[in-house]
């Protein structure tokens, strides 16, 4: 039996350490190509779902999100550690529970319990196409930092030139 080494709950979710069980749900979303249309990847076969989840297992930066309701896992909290007492946010949910509150009630839940451990910052980085994420940031109280001028590029075309992208930085203190 797997440890469910839960780190949070709020009304309707369980923030948590991933477990192998969480396979088929991971590769519910991350095999959508609406879901990972602004990640660094494309959707994913079950194979690299597998692989995938070993390393969400491994690590302490993935927080896995689940219902309270039928213990299903909808999507997943990134919060990885930088220099000087702050942290790096992402996320990506299911897209059958998009609009439903789930992303800013743990994002809410998430920020609050690193701000009482002395996180000073914590920021993120989303496409300036994305306005969901961007206005997700912005109602949890995130400010507009920066917007990045073609500053990075995940693809390449036909002719294997890159396609640049644009990045807007997000930011909260701790304040």
């Amino acid at each position: 039996m797997e440890a469910n080494i839960t780190i949070a709950e709020t009304d309707r979710l369980i923030l948590r350490r991933y477990k192998k069980n969480d396979l088929h749900d991971l590769y519910e979303y991350l095999s959508n190509s609406e879901v990972v249309k602004y990640e660094p990847y494309k959707p994913m076969s079950m194979e690299e779902v597998e692989s995938n989840l070993e390393w969400r297992i491994s690590t302490e930066e993935m927080i896995a999100v689940e219902l309270k309701s039928n213990n299903k896992m909808i999507g997943n909290v990134y919060l990885g550690k930088r220099d000087f007492e702050s942290l790096e946010m992402g996320y990506v949910f299911n897209k059958d529970y998009w609009g439903k509150g789930y992303a800013r009630e743990s994002c809410a839940k998430l920020i609050a319990l690193a701000f009482s451990n002395s996180i000073h910052r914590i920021f993120a980085q989303c496409d300036p196409q994305n306005s969901d994420s961007w206005t997700l940031l912005e109602s949890l109280g995130f400010e507009k930092e920066a917007h990045l001028k073609k500053n990075v590029y995940f693809w390449r075309d036909n002719e294997n030139n890159p396609i640049w992208k644009d990045t807007y930085i997000y930011a909260k203190l701790n304040v």
